[in-house]
């Protein structure tokens, strides 16, 4: 009898979350620029930076990334991302504010990550 060796199922289902949050963030930082409901609100740009990046973070975590290479990584994605909006992308501009945002988003995702992991009840997947 034969056996293979394959992730455990919550295993792939992490790396597919990190594979859609990858996706839908390279989208909400390349696309250009559309009116959506809710732009005329003050901060709602710099939130869904803070949650993109956060579940990046978050997904990739759980994915088995380790965090220091990812959060350094995705670091460098943030700063490279708003270099890119502001030269290369006309309808899109450039912001320290969202390169602010970005790095807060990884933290936050880090974080809370690290306290489901410290506070869950069972262990963590292998």
């Amino acid at each position: 009898m034969t056996t293979t060796t394959r992730p455990a199922l919550p295993k792939l289902l992490s790396r597919l979350a990190f594979a859609v949050a990858v996706v839908v963030q390279v989208l909400a930082l390349y696309w250009p620029r559309v009116d959506l409901p809710g732009d005329g609100v003050p901060g709602t740009d710099k939130a869904a930076h803070v949650l993109i990046f956060a579940a990046v973070m978050a997904t990739g975590l759980l994915a088995g990334i380790p965090g220091r290479w990812l959060a350094l990584g995705l670091a460098a994605h943030a700063a490279l991302s708003e270099l890119i909006q502001h030269v290369v992308l006309p309808e899109r501009s450039g912001d320290p504010l969202d390169l602010v945002a970005d790095l807060a988003g990884i933290a936050l995702g880090w974080y809370v990550i690290t306290y489901v992991r410290r506070h869950s009840t069972t262990p963590p997947p292998s």
